[in-house]
């Protein structure tokens, strides 16, 4: 699972105008780093320009997802991620950023054409610590924790039908034996009646 890029752009006009930035480009050489960071941020504009305000959105190409959150106050937040990615992780993300964003930049900050490039370092943050979204993420951490236990408990039932399967073989073999002492002990006080008679 890994995050690529974390945008906001303002997607009110075409073309959308990206008004900050983060990427993470340590999965490429550092030779394509760079090519990869422009086509990121050409597929963002596009995604952003498609995304209407008050839509979320996911669009895969190849091996990678776009999450896009649309606001009325004319931006968007994009995430590149892998597929593999939880998407409600990402759009959590989103809506975080977005908020924290236009918090602390009204509309008029980006209203200018075109909009300035604006700085916003809680990006370099998020997307450092969203790259384990288990960590990042309580409700996905709190899952793999039941899902952990629900592996010991399948573990544990599974154990407790293997002895279950074992006692039930006991159990019939014990009456079988029943059977048979049954018989033994018929036979033997025919056997002892006999000797007492001499």
């Amino acid at each position: 699972m890994k995050l690529f890029y974390i945008g906001i752009l303002k997607n009110e006009s075409k073309p959308a105008h990206e008004l900050c930035a983060e990427t993470d480009l340590s999965s490429y050489s550092r030779f394509t780093g760079k090519n990869y960071a422009e086509f990121m941020t050409l597929f963002s504009k596009t995604v952003a320009e498609r995304t209407r305000p008050g839509q979320r959105q996911n669009v895969e190409e190849r091996d990678y997802t776009f999450h896009a959150y649309g606001r009325t106050e004319g931006v968007a937040g994009i995430i590149i991620s892998d597929r593999d990615y939880p998407a409600m992780v990402a759009h959590q993300l989103l809506s975080k950023v977005v908020d924290e964003f236009l918090s602390k930049y009204p509309r008029t900050s980006y209203s200018s054409n075109p909009p300035p490039k604006l700085e916003f370092a809680p990006l370099k943050e998020y997307i450092v610590k969203y790259q384990d979204p288990q960590q990042a993420d309580s409700i996905m951490k709190i899952q793999k924790e039941l899902d952990e236990t629900k592996i010991i408990l399948h573990k544990t039932i599974e154990s407790v039908l293997e002895r279950g399967e074992k006692i039930d073989t006991l159990v019939a073999k014990s009456n079988d034996l029943s059977s048979s002492s049954k018989q033994f002990y018929t036979q033997a006080k025919k056997q002892n009646s006999c000797c007492l008679v001499m």
